[in-house]
């Protein structure tokens, strides 16, 4: 039997192949806004294992310190440490701001932490960890830093002396490690002229500066002008300790909120990039009915093409399944020429865009199944029409 529908492909094939090529780019899409979901979810779970805790204890009643603002006083891990089952606590801040290097500035969140504890980061694939307690930063490669370069963080510059890699917050922005107590001042502690102004404040002010109390506004003025907040306390339990039997007597007995590993991805993913997830899911809904549309109409204007060709068939003897099999051939080799030019395409274009794009093989096996299916339901229009050909036809005028 001849293969009317090979036939017509190589008749028409460069119509065919850019159709194929078109439908391949939207499909293309379609596999990036699957993988920036993926990304945005990898992004969540590098965060938490960047940070190397079992337990994030915050700030009462908040979801800190990624989804919420979280702030405690850095004196809790103290209270923390005695506890059973903790192996190591320490403090941590966060903070999400425009870092500056010359005349440029990078949208990063700036940790800061305490070397040699959780919330450190791991590995460096460049220079070396931080030693010296002020004015030194480990930037993620992301950043475009460069070792030796000097970046500037509210008031003060700090030199970059160790690049690290896949160290992003929960909206894929990446991180840059200064000190703990630098990381204090930049997010906590006021300006100057805010300083000075409070400073004039509190000694207008007679109950806190009685001529009586000596002494008395300089503690007050000193206490003002230093900050011993922090967002969280990020711990790690003894070996063969369950995480959740050490949060519950934090929350019970300190005042204060503790999540376990399961507890923060359920923050991060469920609840922080849930309406992200949505919208993309929306997305590619759109994309896979315009998909159908487009496989549809290529199909049926093709179909209509060679009506004359179907009714000499249907004049001969060829069963309606074979005809309706041709159809079906043509329609599943346009979705593989458009699968493989998509798939092609989303592998070159992830690297860049700004956000991670992570294109997992199932997703792939996922999508040329989709894009099967579609493709097939896409020529039933075209099969009913050529099932309705009148035989006479290939006779007639």
């Amino acid at each position: 039997m001849i293969s009317l529908a090979g036939r017509d492909i190589l008749h028409s094939w460069g119509k065919f192949v850019l159709t194929g090529v078109g439908l391949g780019l939207l499909i293309g899409v379609t596999l990036s806004m699957a993988g920036i979901y993926r990304g945005m979810v990898d992004d969540a779970h590098a965060l938490l294992d960047n940070s190397g805790a079992d337990l994030w204890v915050v700030q009462q009643d908040t979801q800190g310190p990624y989804a919420e603002s979280s702030s405690l006083r850095d004196d809790a891990v103290r209270s923390v440490l005695g506890l059973p089952g903790v192996a190591r606590a320490a403090n941590v801040t966060y903070l999400t701001m425009q870092v500056r290097q010359g005349d440029d500035d990078v949208r990063a969140m700036v940790v800061g932490f305490e070397p040699g504890q959780p919330g450190e980061p791991a590995t460096l694939v460049a220079g070396r960890h931080i030693t010296r307690s002020h004015y030194e930063a480990v930037a993620d490669v992301r950043t475009g830093f460069q070792i030796g370069q000097r970046l500037r963080i509210r008031r003060h510059d700090y030199q970059v002396v160790g690049l690290t890699q896949r160290m992003v917050s929960s909206g894929g922005d990446p991180m840059v490690f200064i000190p703990l107590k630098d990381a204090q001042e930049a997010q906590f502690l006021k300006d100057n002229d805010a300083i000075l102004n409070d400073r004039a404040r509190t000694a207008a002010n007679p109950g806190l500066n009685r001529p009586g109390v000596p002494g008395l506004l300089d503690a007050i003025q000193a206490s003002q002008a230093s900050n011993r907040n922090v967002n969280a306390v990020l711990v790690q339990v003894a070996a063969g300790q369950s995480p959740e039997a050490v949060a519950e007597p934090i929350r019970r007995w300190k005042h204060l909120q503790a999540f376990t590993r399961a507890q923060m991805e359920e923050i991060l993913i469920a609840k922080l990039i849930a309406t992200s997830a949505k919208q993309i899911g929306m997305f590619l809904v759109i994309l896979a009915i315009v998909s159908a549309a487009i496989v549809a109409f290529i199909i049926y204007t093709m179909t209509l093409g060679k009506i004359r060709e179907i009714a000499v068939l249907k004049l001969i003897g060829t069963r309606n399944r074979t005809i309706a099999g041709m159809i079906l051939q043509q329609a599943l080799g346009l979705g593989l020429i458009g699968f493989t030019v998509g798939k092609v395409a989303a592998t070159f274009w992830a690297p860049i865009f700004p956000k991670y794009v992570l294109l997992e093989p199932g997703d792939a096996v996922r999508g040329l199944v989709v894009v099967m299916l579609i493709c097939a339901l896409a020529s039933t229009l075209a099969i009913r029409v050529a099932l309705k050909v009148d035989p006479a036809a290939a006779i007639g005028g």
